[in-house]
């Protein structure tokens, strides 16, 4: 049902450059070039449910990036990674991630708002959605609202079957904040409603969010400051190691 979020320091040593993959990587701008702020999120293969989040910042784009804070552990889909679309672009090679695949997105996504059940808190910088009961966020392909959060007493028409109430019984959407995937001109059945959230348990995997203990994201939404460009890169080890030099990873 669910993995224990067991991740080794093997990882990070296979992100360590490959001069063959490297040299085959084409040249095109990093997707996190004009990025200060960074979250890192590595795997140990495609398949993992369990990896661990960096935070980095830097001075000025193209600098270099320093750690900040210790590494924590995240639960992300129970059935691993697969491309999405963000800063990136799109997927050019599978796996492609789906609707409903419980993957989360691979590549390099913008962080553009945050949301919970409370208030926004002083600490809070990102833009902040305060949830209420009429707040869903639509998965339903067929929609013209795909892949949009929504106020289901405002917005018309109401043409979605499936949707995810945001404003749960639990703690999970008490904090979090909203991943840019598939989120310009949606692609139907390219995923939806990608959040980096609470976890439930502290070893769930998730359907596609990328969930952490309570305090972590409390830290987290403190540190990120939307005038600084955050982006959020999420790899299995061995793309970490293909794109290490061409995107500027640490």
């Amino acid at each position: 049902m669910i993995h224990p979020m067991r991740f080794h320091l093997l990882a990070l040593a296979a992100m360590l450059p490959c001069a063959h993959a490297l040299a085959q990587e084409p040249r095109v701008p990093s997707p996190i070039a004009e990025a200060r702020q960074l979250l890192f999120v590595a795997a140990l293969t495609w398949d993992t449910s369990a990896a661990q989040l960096q935070r980095f910042q830097r001075a000025q784009p193209g600098g270099k990036w320093i750690a900040v804070g210790k590494r924590i552990p995240v639960a992300i889909g129970r059935s691993g990674m697969a491309w999405g679309i963000g800063l990136h672009g799109a997927a050019r090679s599978p796996p492609v991630k789906r609707e409903g695949d419980m993957k989360s997105p691979a590549g390099a996504f913008g962080l553009p708002r945050a949301f919970g059940y409370q208030p926004r808190g002083k600490a809070v910088k990102l833009p902040y959605l305060q949830l209420t009961q009429s707040i869903e966020c639509v998965d339903d392909a067929s929609s013209s609202h795909y892949n949009q959060i929504v106020d289901k007493l405002e917005v018309k028409p109401h043409d979605w079957t499936s949707a995810e109430h945001m404003n749960r019984a639990d703690d999970v959407y008490r904090l979090g904040i909203v991943v840019d995937h598939n989120a310009a001109n949606p692609v139907a059945s390219g995923g939806s409603c990608i959040f980096l959230h609470i976890a439930f348990r502290a070893d769930d995997s998730t359907a596609g969010c990328t969930a952490m203990a309570s305090r972590d994201m409390e830290e987290l939404l403190a540190w990120i400051d939307p005038e600084k460009a955050p982006a959020l890169v999420q790899l299995p080890a061995v793309e970490a190691r293909r794109l290490r030099a061409a995107w500027g990873l640490p």
